[in-house]
């Protein structure tokens, strides 16, 4: 392996543990804020930060686009699944949360077929097979987890879906950099528009003003590590890492929670997990899930 190579195996880690510290940050606050003005927050610091960093660079590039409606089409699906995953993380443990959101890459296998017109092979129906399994033993009757906190995982899940099969669809025409200003500008408008609603006169502290602000800057920082490493590594070979998101996350909510999974959830997460990889065998390199 050569040094390019090398760098990309370092940064797609760390960057799927800064998604990893954004959950965990978003998880803690909720407690004392509503998720939707976190999700607001998280959006709008996000475009600031892009318009003072990379839109001088590129100008009018950074939002000419022949297909302005799949873009915001796209960008809805990104808010709708980080709002749902906040409300999830704010009723169910980090780590089982994440394994649950991580059903996305089975879910872009089987809904490609009736979107993209991809052929849905045997391997993709037994793989959603086994990650559901999966799932009913982490959600599993008379367990722990809150129904209605699944219910906001696996819709998650599903929103995240289709902004990735859309994210397919724009790869040909659309840049990294564009759509990932689209999505800050799409989210901030939608929460901007029910700000009103959501709005609070609670004063954060220093210390909570400064975790609400990182979750903007995560989720920047994040997807510009993502960008990187895929440029010095081939994605066949960084996809089977991805993971290691849901060990970031068992690891940040035994040390900021308190909470470690039970057998049965980390048998569902296991199972999971190898559904996952055995799509990124088949070729069918997922993303990290609800970013």
């Amino acid at each position: 392996m050569n040094i390019k190579s090398l760098s990309g195996f370092l940064l797609f880690p760390l960057a799927l543990l800064i998604f990893a510290v954004s959950d965990a940050t978003a998880k803690y606050m909720s407690a004392y804020f509503a998720v939707p003005l976190l999700v607001w927050v998280r959006y709008i610091t996000q475009l600031v930060f892009m318009l003072a960093t990379v839109a001088p660079g590129m100008g009018r590039e950074i939002v000419a686009t022949t297909r302005p409606w799949t873009m915001v089409l796209r960008g809805s699906m990104q808010v709708a699944s980080t709002m749902l995953g906040l409300l999830a993380f704010r009723t169910l443990p980090l780590a089982e949360t994440t394994a649950l959101v991580f059903i996305t890459p089975l879910l872009v296998a089987l809904l490609a077929g009736p979107i993209l017109g991809e052929k849905i092979h045997l391997r993709s129906w037994l793989a959603t097979v086994a990650g559901f399994a999966g799932v009913l033993l982490i959600a599993r009757p008379g367990g722990y987890m809150d129904g209605m906190g699944v219910v906001y995982a696996l819709g998650a899940a599903l929103c995240y879906s289709l902004y990735q099969i859309l994210t397919r669809k724009l790869a040909a025409t659309e840049p990294p950099v564009r759509q990932l200003f689209y999505i800050a500008l799409v989210g901030s408008v939608i929460m901007s528009l029910f700000l009103p609603s959501f709005w609070t006169d609670t004063v954060p502290t220093l210390k909570q003003a400064v975790l609400i602000l990182s979750l903007g800057l995560y989720g920047g920082a994040g997807h510009f590590l993502l960008i990187r490493a895929f440029h010095e590594s081939p994605a066949s070979r960084l996809a089977p890492l991805l993971y290691i998101q849901i060990v970031w996350a068992i690891m940040l909510g035994w040390m900021v929670f308190g909470h470690f999974p039970d057998r049965m959830s980390i048998l569902g997460m296991l199972i999971i997990g190898a559904a996952g990889l055995s799509l990124v065998l088949g070729n069918r390199v997922p993303q990290p899930a609800g970013k």
